[in-house]
């Protein structure tokens, strides 16, 4: 057994292409390797940004000798058809063995294929991983032929055994394999040799590289969380940052810099944004006031005056770009404050183009009013506000902030919404009215909020249906799946009662509503079997009436899956699938429909008579309580049934040779599938 370490050694590779590269290496160098009979115990990828590390452990020494066994031509065929067997297995005819088979005698080629040593596997599978590796966009330089990322230049490739280690020999448009690696690009740039993994980590630690990127990440929040506390503040949590800065430096410095007091007073969302976005710096907010009073920069390097040149260079930097984004700011305050308010930046979405099919973004925003206002009275909202929030809520796209940063859109309407002196739920329903962009977002829940996120999404939806540009396979380019998601939430969350199907004729003009309710329901089995609802559970409550109104169907499909796992239940589910195949069969068979109910004078059995009672009783209550949409009730009143059905199957013969009888039982078998079918659709259950 053997250890392999690999270093491919370049030009600072972009944060954002890291992992994943250090995924498609190991990937395709296992992959490789097993394919040609080298299996391993382990394999680990750690990248830097001027490295790509793997480390291979327990390789075999020689990939094993195989012994293949083809059968050819019968004996006598055609020159050809034996010449062109020959070639494929690469032999002579001299080495076929000729064998007696039930069809006649038969040529067959052994082949043997004998093991190699692990360094020229290696060295094939190495040399094809690096010409052919799939970075997203790679670049040539020099005379050479090979691409990367960014020039590569040097491959260190070290074979380790018990007894000592040896260099796998490669040569890649001149780059020739060696032990050799270099450490930090400023503090250790000299050469090192290694003659294992161990020794390569050790010895790059010792030269201020910090190889697991995991590890850095560790060390930037210690530090960084650590000189906020001792000032009494805290770092604003950015788990992507975080990844992405622990991507730009081999030796993390974490220093803590001070924001001009001129600044202090921008929102603090647009601090964090300018300073992420523009510099890659973590923002600190004062935890008393969230305001953002400081930020976290993250050196590649240790310093004599331990970072004050750094840290005094970023803050001139930021400084300048602090004053554009008070410039935008004030500059955006004053147009909402004015006389006209936001009206201006409506007029400018006249010349923007929402879809080339769909029209401008101005036209959009009327369709968007004029259905939040019907919408409005089902969610509890008052119309005039939930109009009035709809036809500023995307004012702020014309903004300058919005245009510098336009992640803020939403939230900058708040702002200036609160600024041109608007009601306090419109200016909420600016920020919010994008929500939920994802499954783990908040929910608005003031109606005004949730009216317009409605009308929102509902019209996107609506819109793209009637030009058909649905999803197809993965292909989402108008993320209408997330805009479906984000319409059920809402209605879920929020408890609206609506029929959706009726929306949709509101939306935009030519939708197939049919389509798109059906396009909903695909999207809410996948939204509750998450939440541990099975799909022929919910594909039962679909089937029934109503089936459009999201928050009811719902509610009947938890009250089903909490019945259906349980004993009874499980039951008297099998009891309805035996009464309802009984019954179709007997129907088909005779051409009637067996549905005018069961006459207690025909019945002969003291357990038919129990069922016959038992539907009697509770018939009733089960329509009522499916009115009352108590669906738990109904649930106990299906369990009632369950002792009843069970004992009916166990002593009755349905298919009586009395004609009187067996039709008596054969409606008293459509009783049972009437009164179960006024919960759910039970033939789509599994089981």
């Amino acid at each position: 057994m053997a250890d392999l370490l690999i270093e491919l050694f370049s030009e600072e590779i972009p944060a954002r292409m890291q992992a994943r590269a250090g995924e498609d290496l190991k990937k395709r160098m296992t992959d490789g390797l097993v394919e040609a009979g080298l299996t391993y115990a382990g394999a680990h990828a750690l990248t830097t940004p001027r490295r790509l590390t793997l480390a291979i452990e327990g390789l075999l020494d020689h990939s094993p000798t195989v012994r293949e066994e083809r059968k050819g031509p019968k004996v006598g065929a055609p020159d050809k058809a034996i010449e062109g067997f020959l070639r494929g297995a690469g032999l002579s005819r001299d080495q076929l063995e000729e064998r007696d088979t039930p069809k006649g005698a038969v040529y067959f080629a052994i082949i043997e294929k004998p093991g190699r040593p692990a360094a020229e596997i290696i060295a094939e599978v190495l040399e094809d991983t690096i010409r052919n590796f799939p970075w997203p966009k790679s670049m040539r330089w020099g005379a050479g032929s090979l691409r990367w990322v960014r020039p590569l230049h040097s491959i260190l490739c070290v074979l380790t055994r018990e007894d000592g280690s040896e260099v796998v020999p490669l040569d890649i448009d001149g780059i020739k394999s060696g032990d050799a690696t270099w450490g930090h690009r400023f503090m250790a740039p000299a050469r090192i040799s290694v003659t294992s993994f161990e020794d390569y980590a050790a010895k790059l630690k010792r030269a201020f590289v910090v190889l697991d990127p995991k590890e850095r990440e560790a060390a930037i929040w210690q530090d960084a969380t650590n000189q906020a506390f001792a000032s009494g503040l805290e770092v604003v949590d950015d788990k992507g940052l975080l990844a992405e800065v622990a991507g730009l430096v081999e030796w993390p410095v974490v220093l803590m810099g001070s924001i001009d007091a001129e600044f202090l007073d921008l929102p603090p969302e647009v601090l964090q944004t300018s300073m992420k976005e523009h510099q890659k710096f973590f923002s600190v907010k004062n935890p008393k006031t969230g305001r953002i009073e400081k930020f976290i920069t993250v050196a590649n390097r240790e310093t004599a005056d331990n970072g004050a040149t750094i840290l005094a260079g970023n803050q001139k930097v930021l400084s300048a770009r602090l004053a554009d984004a008070k410039f935008f700011w004030e500059n955006d305050l004053r147009i909402a404050k004015s006389e006209a308010g936001m009206e201006g930046w409506l007029e400018s979405l006249g010349n923007v183009t929402f879809h080339n099919k769909l029209g401008t973004q101005a036209a959009r925003i009327d369709r968007i009013a004029a259905l939040a206002r019907e919408i409005a009275p089902v969610v509890g909202a008052d119309a005039d506000l939930a109009e009035q929030a709809a036809k500023v809520a995307k004012a702020d796209l014309s903004s300058e902030m919005v245009y510098e940063f336009p992640e803020l859109q939403g939230l900058m309407g708040r702002y200036y919404a609160e600024a041109a002196g608007l009601p306090q739920e419109v200016a909420n329903a600016c920020e919010l009215h994008y929500s939920p962009l994802g499954p783990s977002d908040d929910v608005p829940t003031e109606p005004v909020s949730v009216t317009v996120a409605l009308a929102d999404k509902i019209d996107t939806l609506t819109g793209f249906w009637a030009i058909d540009e649905k999803p197809t396979g993965s292909k989402d380019p108008y993320a209408l799946r997330r805009a479906a998601l984000g319409v059920i939430r809402l209605v879920l969350e929020n408890g609206v009662r609506v029929a959706l199907a009726g929306v949709f004729t509101q939306g935009y003009e030519g939708a197939d509503e049919s389509d798109l309710l059906s396009f909903f329901h695909d999207r809410l089995k996948v939204f509750l079997r998450d939440q541990g609802i099975r799909h022929d559970v919910i594909d039962a409550c679909i089937a029934m009436d109503g089936n459009d109104d999201l928050t009811l169907l719902v509610k009947r499909a938890r009250a089903l899956e909490a019945f259906m796992s349980s004993e009874d239940g499980e039951n008297l589910l099998q009891g309805f699938k035996r009464a309802n195949n009984i019954l179709s069969q007997a129907e088909e068979k005779d051409g009637v429909e067996y549905s005018y109910g069961a006459d207690k004078k025909f019945i002969e059995d003291a357990a038919e008579a129990a069922l016959f009672d038992a539907l009697a009783a509770n018939e009733g209550a089960i329509s009522s309580a499916i009115e009352a949409e108590d669906f738990a009730a109904a649930m106990g009143g299906m369990a009632a049934l369950r002792a009843p059905v069970d004992a009916f199957f166990e002593a009755v013969q349905v298919n009586s040779d009395n004609q009187v009888v067996r039709r008596n039982r054969l409606n008293l078998l459509s009783q049972i599938r009437k009164v179960c079918g006024q919960v759910a659709d039970l033939s789509r259950i599994e089981g």
